[in-house]
């Protein structure tokens, strides 16, 4: 998707090794129009495989989520990081270990938003080592439905994530793939 990989050439900062900064366009502010056309592209590719509901986790997956959601004209589920006072019954509850902020969360999502039968679009900003991807497959599986695939915004495809998950049977489709952070520049997979 060329006007991603032109948004993370020129608005993305390697702050270290495996670190990749874009909060300027999807994790802090959001650029709407390049989630529109996220959403699209998650459409397009996705458009074959019959998607009742589109999955993410709180907060980052939201905007690329729910844009993709809107295509495909279902509903958007998040899995909350956070405990809430009202979510305390009939959930699904995975714990989730972040790359970035090297912390374990629980996530939970309510029963009563994904059921048996349903096909589920996984949808997150990042790809690194697979963990949120997992977390979600895990909770959709728990309630009897089916991973139709998992959309990823941007790869990190010098960490395991894709092997990992493809290996485990999962079509993982990234509109962004990079290669390497070494020496803060990004370089894409093709142009190693």
């Amino acid at each position: 998707m060329e006007l991603l990989k032109q948004k993370v050439m020129n608005e993305g900062i390697v702050l270290a090794k495996g670190v990749l900064k874009v909060d300027s366009f999807l994790n802090h502010q959001m650029d709407p129009f390049l989630m529109r056309e996220i959403g699209r592209e998650f459409k397009e590719r996705f458009a074959e495989e019959g998607i009742t509901k589109v999955l993410t986790i709180e907060s980052s997956g939201i905007a690329p989520g729910i844009m993709a959601a809107l295509e495909f004209g279902v509903p958007l589920i998040f899995a909350r990081k956070q405990k809430s006072l009202t979510l305390t019954e009939d959930i699904f509850v995975e714990k989730v270990y972040s790359f970035t902020k090297k912390e374990t969360n629980e996530i939970t999502v309510s029963k009563k938003f994904v059921g048996s039968g349903e096909r589920v679009l996984i949808v997150d900003d990042f790809l690194a080592n697979g963990e949120a991807a997992f977390g979600l497959a895990r909770i959709v599986e728990q309630a009897g439905a089916s991973v139709a695939g998992i959309g990823i915004v941007i790869e990190k495809s010098f960490q395991p994530g894709r092997k990992l998950l493809q290996e485990a049977g999962y079509r993982v489709e990234s509109l962004v793939r990079i290669a390497s952070l070494e020496d803060g520049k990004v370089t894409f997979v093709g142009e190693e």
